[in-house]
């Protein structure tokens, strides 16, 4: 499949496979994945919500005749774009790895400050406008949250028909629990936000090497077709490009850092160059503060971040506003 194909819903990868997109890949607009054969079919991923979840299985359903029962679910991380719709898959088996099941624990719970940030966004400032605007149309955390029934440490190999699928942890990357979900003999794989495609990736709160290590094990794989968790489907250019952008923004964030540039003035004054146009541009400022803390500077405050990030979308909204396609117009 084209780059350029990212029409949202299902569309047929060939042999089996299927992948549901939603554009334009940012904030809770997450990807799935059916995989189908000999009448059996397991799902890669749920959605951000129910509403979508149901939208997402009546069109596999209607296009796809096995997935009237979908026997398996495979959650690739515990991201809630990725599991809110797990409760849909009534009498599903649903998989993920250990570190996964045990972050979903925790995003579930009362502990975690973005839940909290979400249901009382009007008490945290800037940060909870931006958090407001970007997620609180979909209702992330509105559902009782259904865990996985079954984990797995490191590997975990499944038959799907006459097909073997492969479910192999590559975290910690995005999260702990990362896990790509790969069909050696249709050569191909679903990677969860293992990638983001035409996106900018949330770095924090992941482990920038790992990140850059489970790129380079996906590209020694035998694969043609890659599933991204944001954006559109592409091939191993796309974990190249991934590759390419934590490689530069580290390399020109450094440089910065040793100039003894603040982590925002650094921000502004790195070009996007070949990742100009990607969605949700606003994440470069947590993405260099990550990169920053790396380097050595004390963590700031994940809301100060975050009110940080929201000025610049609102900015950048606004020159795209009065610029029309001038819309680099804010950095």
């Amino acid at each position: 499949m084209n780059d350029s194909t990212f029409d949202k819903g299902l569309h047929d990868l060939g042999r089996g496979g299927y992948a549901w997109l939603q554009p334009d890949g940012g904030f809770g607009l997450s990807n799935a994945g059916l995989i189908v054969d000999s009448g059996e079919c397991l799902l890669v991923d749920t959605l951000t919500n129910l509403p979508l979840t149901r939208e997402m299985l009546d069109g596999m359903r209607a296009a796809v005749p096995a997935a009237q029962r979908i026997g398996t679910v495979v959650n690739t991380h515990a991201h809630p774009d990725h599991t809110a719709g797990n409760s849909l898959l009534e009498g599903a088996e649903i998989i993920a790895s250990a570190a996964a099941a045990e972050e979903m624990l925790f995003i579930d719970s009362p502990a975690n400050p973005m839940k909290n940030l979400l249901a009382n966004w009007q008490q945290f400032g800037e940060a909870g406008a931006y958090m407001h605007e970007t997620m609180g149309k979909f209702g992330v955390h509105d559902a009782a949250q259904k865990m996985p029934t079954r984990t797995f440490d490191s590997e975990l190999t499944l038959t799907v028909g006459n097909k073997t699928v492969q479910l192999l942890k590559v975290g910690p990357a995005h999260t702990k629990g990362d896990v790509a979900v790969y069909i050696p003999q249709d050569k191909l794989v679903f990677t969860g936000d293992v990638l983001f495609h035409q996106v900018h990736p949330l770095l924090f709160p992941g482990s920038v090497d790992s990140w850059v290590a489970a790129c380079d094990r996906i590209l020694a794989w035998d694969v043609e077709t890659v599933v991204p968790g944001h954006g559109p489907v592409t091939d191993k250019r796309g974990v190249q490009g991934l590759r390419d952008y934590i490689v530069y923004f580290r390399t020109e964030a450094r440089k910065r850092f040793d100039a003894g540039l603040g982590y925002v003035e650094a921000t502004r004054d790195i070009a996007l160059d070949a990742f100009r146009g990607w969605a949700d541009e606003e994440r470069i400022f947590g993405n260099v503060h990550t990169f920053y803390v790396e380097f050595g500077a004390q963590p700031l405050p994940m809301f100060e971040v975050m009110a940080e990030s929201g000025r610049y979308r609102r900015l950048k909204m606004a020159a795209c506003a009065q610029h029309g396609d001038g819309c680099q117009e804010a950095h």
